[in-house]
């Protein structure tokens, strides 16, 4: 379904084009409530309880999400091409090209996103496209991104990705050549029990690829050179994107050796929620035994099941009850006798409630210490902030129980900054690529003393 093959871009080629998704009576339709009945059995395996404020409507939004995500599948390209091709004339004194005759035509920096086939995680995607004219006719530029998202909103791999935009524009266009080359980001998580400890953790993987078709299908050709220094005009370093055998290559972290340890830390994936993955893949368009998919509904369930309800203890080293009457000295302490203290970009993994995709951040503590007395330990915070992070999630409410939790233990004055980037932000209809969302809770002293909450927010670094 998703690989692109002479006969299959044939035929979308042939049978025109079907844009959005998003029609009337879209609850009703079948794929929509067979998404739905399966989103409950994720539920339900996680030991939620779907009635409960914030996910009654999650079963629609993941299925009104996944399938614009992947509204390709009922895309064609046809339309798209055909009706944005313009006669351009050539330059006619035969001395080297331009205009609709062999002069370099290049779109950078699209803004994509799609979904990863092997984890049905949504990964980021900078394309940047490039053709040589031919038959003295020019392509309008948008649709070098129309189509390009035609192919995007499919579960991709990159390389492929890479390959069918290329062959796609080569076949609608008809130019001397397609150049496209993918910087794509996918979400690196970590075995969630550990990763807290790991200030090293990097969240994202990096891979860059390209694809190239007539002039361009030679990997040395010149115009290679020509494409590569225009991107760079843009600061874009792409002389390491080199095209191969995607069948080959695993880019995916779920197939890591660390996340294969998680996953069997975790056990043998839950069968009805295999099933139910499964049913959603059907339910999009794909063909669950197309050999890319064969292990992805397991994946899945093994990802999601980092986040079930209650599954991790609080280990609080005896704080929880004692903590005040351990840190309080002595005596009365005035605020001058207090020093703020701060533990800042304490990582954290979490998992949206309402669509039930991830996003992750850092997470920045104040809070009021007695001058002469220890501060709270760094690797206690990072607890708690796991401990309210492996769980489903909205980012304000898993602020305020940080500071409730740390003020618990504290006395009260502290000041919890949560910055994080949602993949929820790009695999909808918004489509919002590198946004990122911050919120603050002030408890206690820091609530009323202005100067306070200032010189603590000055302290975080840019990010």
């Amino acid at each position: 379904m998703g690989a692109l093959d002479e006969e299959h871009l044939d035929e979308e080629l042939e049978n025109g084009v079907k844009l959005g998704c998003i029609e009337l009576g879209f609850e009703e339709e079948p794929e929509t409530v067979a998404i739905k009945d399966a989103v409950k059995v994720l539920l339900h395996g996680l030991g939620e309880d779907i009635n409960r404020e914030g996910l009654r409507k999650t079963p629609l939004r993941v299925a009104k999400a996944l399938r614009e995500g992947t509204r390709g599948y009922r895309q064609t390209v046809k339309e798209i091409v055909q009706g944005a091709l313009f006669p351009e004339a050539g330059l006619d004194n035969g001395v080297g090209h331009a205009g609709g005759a062999g002069g370099l035509v290049i779109v950078r920096d699209l803004d994509l996103f799609s979904y990863c086939e092997s984890c049905l995680l949504p990964f980021q995607v900078k394309c940047h496209v490039g053709y040589v004219p031919s038959g003295l006719r020019v392509v309008g530029l948008s649709k070098l991104s129309r189509v390009a998202d035609v192919f995007a909103k499919r579960l991709q791999d990159p390389q492929r990705l890479a390959n069918e935009v290329c062959s796609a524009l080569h076949h609608g266009i008809k130019p001397a050549g397609v150049a496209v080359i993918l910087q794509c980001l996918h979400i690196h998580f970590p075995n969630l029990e550990s990763a807290f400890l790991d200030s090293n953790h990097q969240g994202w993987v990096k891979v860059l690829v390209s694809s190239g078709s007539g002039v361009f299908e030679n990997d040395n050709a010149e115009m290679w050179g020509d494409f590569l220094s225009l991107l760079k005009f843009k600061g874009i370093n792409a002389e390491t994107a080199r095209r191969t055998d995607s069948s080959n290559q695993c880019w995916c972290p779920s197939q890591s050796s660390s996340s294969e340890k998680t996953s069997s830390n975790n056990g043998a994936a839950n069968p009805g929620m295999v099933t139910a993955v499964t049913s959603i893949l059907r339910s999009l368009g794909e063909d669950p035994l197309r050999k890319e998919l064969l292990a992805t509904p397991c994946r899945f369930v093994k990802w999601l099941m980092n986040f079930q309800n209650n599954n991790l203890e609080m280990k609080l080293n005896g704080f929880v009850c004692g903590g005040m009457d351990l840190l309080k000295p002595n005596g009365e302490v005035t605020p001058s006798e207090k020093q703020i203290h701060s533990e800042l970009n304490l990582s954290f993994w979490s998992q949206c409630e309402h669509h039930l995709l991830p996003f992750h951040g850092v997470v920045h503590v104040g809070y009021f210490c007695t001058e002469g007395l220890n501060p709270i330990g760094k690797s206690l915070l990072h607890s708690i902030v796991h401990f309210y992070g492996c769980k489903l999630q909205v980012q304000e409410r898993l602020t305020r129980q940080i500071a409730e939790t740390v003020s618990s233990l504290l006395g009260g004055d502290v000041i919890v900054v949560v910055e994080a980037n949602h993949t929820c932000m790009i695999s909808r209809g918004i489509e919002k690529i590198g946004s990122s969302t911050a919120t603050i809770a002030v408890l206690g002293r820091f609530s009323t003393d202005p100067a306070a909450r200032a010189m603590f927010l000055q302290s975080i670094p840019n990010t």
